[in-house]
């Protein structure tokens, strides 16, 4: 089959591999659509990622597809069914799962392969997270299952109340997902971001406000003065990936406000915080990271309903042999996903 095999920094090759050998309980999957992440742009700029990928390795995790070929002990899933996986499965058997915090599993089973004509999936992610493609949702829309699994864990996490003022610092796919989501709790939402052609997505996306960064001195108070009286946003979110970012997130919030620094940034940053600040202001700071089985579920269901807008989020379609033209694209911050056709 034909892949896409990255062997280092910015170092993507396309060849012929082998097919995947499918044993009991796995499942081969016919690639119809995978979609580019910040994520994957990262990977390519870096040369692998620490926990998912070493190379040469094919990569690739936001997915859906045709079932092709069944394992032995499979009986739920068809040959020819429609279907989208998430990237990981968790054990359910260790500390962290049995407490219910299964995105923090400590033998979380990650899959990489979607930039490839076909990509197995692992008996514990069959079992657990590959879904069966509702009619009407096209191949595209089905790929966005797990970067909107990871969203509504976010936003689940952030305690966003009906009337509550937000601001998510960052425009790019996952910025518009915790965006919609925001909206669809009832939230007024404020979006930043340095690129004007993003700001004009999120406000097709229902953005109450946007702020160029780029064209004002101080982000923090341009969005102070958007809340009633500038004490600040009841929720802030923060999308980029940015220790500079999660600052300026943490400065933009309300007393008593919650601050969900969800962007992953680069292993060894920290950030400077006003200890007088996080404890007379009684701010709650935290991280929220990957998603979960139900999580997965909720998130299909929700582009089943048509609740997303998921046209703004997916920009482009290209073939295989463009992929590293689609990731310099995200690199470069030019247009949103990019869905890749094998």
């Amino acid at each position: 089959m034909k892949a896409a095999i990255l062997y280092g920094p910015k170092d993507v090759r396309m060849e012929d591999v082998p097919m995947p050998e499918v044993g009991p309980g796995e499942i081969l999957v016919q690639i119809k659509a995978a979609l580019t992440c910040g994520t994957d742009a990262k990977v390519y700029l870096r040369g692998g990622h620490p926990r998912m990928i070493k190379p040469p390795a094919v990569f690739g995790h936001e997915f859906s597809g045709v079932i092709a070929i069944v394992g032995k002990g499979v009986s739920h899933f068809q040959k020819g069914m429609r279907v989208a996986a998430a990237n990981s499965a968790p054990c359910n058997r260790c500390f962290y799962c049995k407490l219910g915090r299964q995105s923090l599993c400590e033998n979380l089973l990650f899959i990489n392969g979607a930039y490839a004509e076909y990509v197995k999936i692992p008996e514990p992610i069959v079992k657990q997270n590959l879904l069966e493609i509702p009619d009407g949702v096209s191949f595209k829309e089905a790929a966005l299952v797990e970067p909107l699994a990871c969203a509504l864990h976010g936003v689940e996490e952030s305690g966003i109340k009906l009337s509550d003022t937000a601001v998510i610092n960052g425009a790019g796919p996952i910025g518009l997902l915790f965006l919609q989501l925001a909206k669809l709790k009832g939230a007024r939402v404020i979006v930043t971001d340095k690129e004007a052609q993003r700001l004009a997505i999120a406000k097709e996306c229902g953005a109450d406000e946007v702020v160029d960064v780029s064209q004002t001195e101080d982000a923090v108070k341009a969005v102070r003065g958007l809340t009633d009286g500038g004490r600040g946003v009841d929720v802030a979110i923060e999308a980029v990936g940015s220790p500079e970012v999660w600052e300026t997130t943490i400065a933009m919030a309300r007393n008593g406000a919650v601050v969900n620094l969800f962007g992953g940034c680069a292993s060894g940053t920290s950030i400077r915080l006003d200890t007088r600040l996080l404890h007379y202001s009684e701010l709650t700071i935290k991280g929220v990271f990957h998603h979960t089985p139900d999580y997965v579920k909720k998130s299909l269901d929700l582009i089943a309903r048509r609740a997303l807008n998921s046209a703004a989020l997916i920009t482009q379609e290209m073939p295989l042999s463009q992929l590293p033209r689609a990731l310099e694209m995200i690199v470069n911050h030019k247009g949103m996903k990019t869905a890749i056709i094998p």
